[in-house]
């Protein structure tokens, strides 16, 4: 009899040692232990709920609340996106409007009031979600608890039109929801609700920096990571919000005879319809991101123009962590055969959208003087992918970040800690036609979250080292190179984005990067800059 009750005491200590009891305000959660990292998971947590009907567009609701104890393992729940939608369609993910939930991963140990890291995900405000990028290497530090979640995206998250119905920034509001459910809950877990840094790579980078301007999400945060992504450039605000969801309207079949307006055809169209379509513009632009939000009496998240509200200096100047990679135009590779000839045909139609011009003549102008900078007297082609895959790698990322820094620093900031992500190794990508490798789009976040090492190179395993050395003494410290770390001492950057800490083969702290190349962007927003609108129609 002893031996017996022994051994379940053994069992149940070891089911002790594996899983992790906490309770929320909303109720009991049970998470596990996983198996690759001494880490709790608790997976699919709901942090709020997702309004449906037409209610759909708004803001996200209170959390559910339960009595028995939640088992806190669905890994699975997305957000609806194009091509996810029906299961018959799907592998693994359940899309649905009820997605709101979050991820919690908490390291094995009796310390407690430890910093909080919350990932944004990316996929360019239309498709990801929270589990897409694992955190446990960090968090197995023992340093931090991080959080990841879902956010709606798309339509449900994105569409604009200035409404009571439809405001826009649905999916932004959500982050906020997010951060508010941190607040009030990650202590449970062992966290430090004074103590939290906001991370995120591509949209999940232009989320980051819209919230250090948001008035909802003051006081939520207190450090920031910012990667691949900027709140001033192409992604941060949407151009015209009215014309986006007009064209996207005709693209689903929308038909004026059937309903009164515009709302009305969002607000009743089938999801299945409403995630139908999707396209890739060549002036970068996203049909459906986060915008300027017009006055409708609710609470907004943006009340005005980035550009505006930094100058102003009316936002949250926190440290930052921010940085790209040094050829993020790679991402566009894909495209490189179907666009070459057309771009040498009608160059204006790749200039970005957040450009404007008095007429066509001053808009085709410009684009001979901005491919003549880049391709010289050459077409582009397989000559010149180099020059192809610099000109998106400025258009798109790092121009705009830099900018932003700029003007933060400017109006205040001076705690940006600045950097460029060049490692490249055999298993990086190439440019078109070429031996030239580089760091592609979001190589920088990549290289301190979860993948499968069991294939990569011993120097790539060195810089993910470094690169979580680098995050894990920025989330606890608020400096990337606190006394004591293995990298060369970092000051902040200046106005003229200078020093900016160089993650290559060796790693260095340098003078600006791609000076030339952004000094003569600078001209261009100088003289050309479109500023993003609210919706105007309604």
């Amino acid at each position: 009899m002893l031996v017996i009750l022994l051994a379940f005491g053994l069992i149940g200590a070891m089911r002790a040692d594996s899983s992790k009891l906490v309770n929320l305000t909303q109720g009991p959660v049970l998470g596990y232990k996983a198996q690759d990292a001494g880490v709790f998971e608790f997976y699919g947590i709901p942090y709020a709920a997702a309004p449906t009907g037409n209610d759909r567009f708004k803001e996200p609701l209170p959390a559910p609340v339960w009595t028995e104890t939640l088992e806190a393992v669905d890994k699975e729940i997305i957000c609806p996106q194009y091509g996810l939608l029906a299961v018959e369609r799907m592998t693994d993910k359940t899309a649905k409007e009820d997605c709101l939930v979050a991820n919690v991963f908490v390291p094995d140990t009796t310390t407690t009031n430890l910093p909080v890291m919350v990932m944004v995900h990316g996929g360019a405000f239309q498709s990801g979600h929270g589990s897409s990028n694992s955190p446990k290497q960090l968090v197995n530090s023992k340093r931090i608890i991080a959080v990841s979640f879902n956010y709606r995206l798309g339509p449900l998250g994105f569409l604009c039109l200035g409404t009571k119905d439809i405001p826009g920034n649905a999916g932004m509001k959500d982050q906020v929801a997010l951060l508010r459910w941190v607040r009030e809950n990650i202590k449970s877990f062992g966290g430090n609700p004074d103590d939290v840094t906001i991370a995120g790579c591509s949209a999940g980078g232009v989320s980051v920096d819209l919230l250090l301007l948001s008035k909802m999400a003051r006081g939520l945060f207190h450090k920031a990571i910012v990667m691949s992504g900027a709140n001033v450039g192409v992604f941060g605000a949407v151009v015209d919000p009215i014309k986006n969801a007009e064209d996207y309207a005709k693209n689903i079949n929308y038909d004026q005879s059937e309903y009164s307006s515009l709302e009305e055809f969002y607000k009743n169209v089938p999801l299945e319809q409403l995630y139908s379509y999707s396209s890739v513009s060549t002036d970068l632009a996203l049909v459906f991101s986060p915008c300027v939000e017009r006055d409708v009496g609710q609470e907004r998240f943006l009340d005005d123009t980035p550009v505006n509200i930094i100058k102003n200096g009316d936002y949250v100047q926190c440290p930052l962590l921010y940085g790209f990679s040094n050829m993020e135009g790679l991402f566009r590779t894909r495209f490189f055969e179907m666009w070459k000839n057309e771009m040498n045909e009608h160059f204006e139609q790749f200039l970005p959208a957040d450009l404007e011009f008095k007429n066509e003549e001053e808009k085709r102008e410009v684009a001979r003087k901005i491919k003549e900078f880049y391709f010289g007297n050459k077409l582009v082609g397989n000559e010149t992918g180099l020059n192809y895959v610099e000109y998106f790698t400025d258009t798109m990322f790092v121009y705009s970040m830099q900018r932003s820094v700029t003007l933060q620093v400017q109006s205040g900031n001076n705690h940006i800690f600045l950097f460029v992500y060049s490692f490249a190794d055999k298993n990086s990508p190439y440019v078109p036609y070429s031996d030239v490798q580089g760091a592609t789009h979001c190589a920088e976040a990549r290289a301190f979250t979860d993948e499968d090492e069991s294939t990569i190179t011993p120097e790539y395993k060195i810089m993910k080292q470094k690169m979580r050395e680098v995050v894990l003494d920025f989330i606890t410290t608020g400096n990337p190179t606190p006394s004591g770390s293995s990298l060369p001492t970092w000051e902040p950057s200046d106005a003229n984005r200078s020093p900016c800490m160089d993650f290559g083969t060796t790693i260095r702290l340098t003078g600006p990067f791609a000076e030339k190349r952004m000094r003569f962007w600078d001209e261009i927003y100088n003289k050309h800059h479109r500023q993003p609108v609210p919706p105007y129609n309604f």
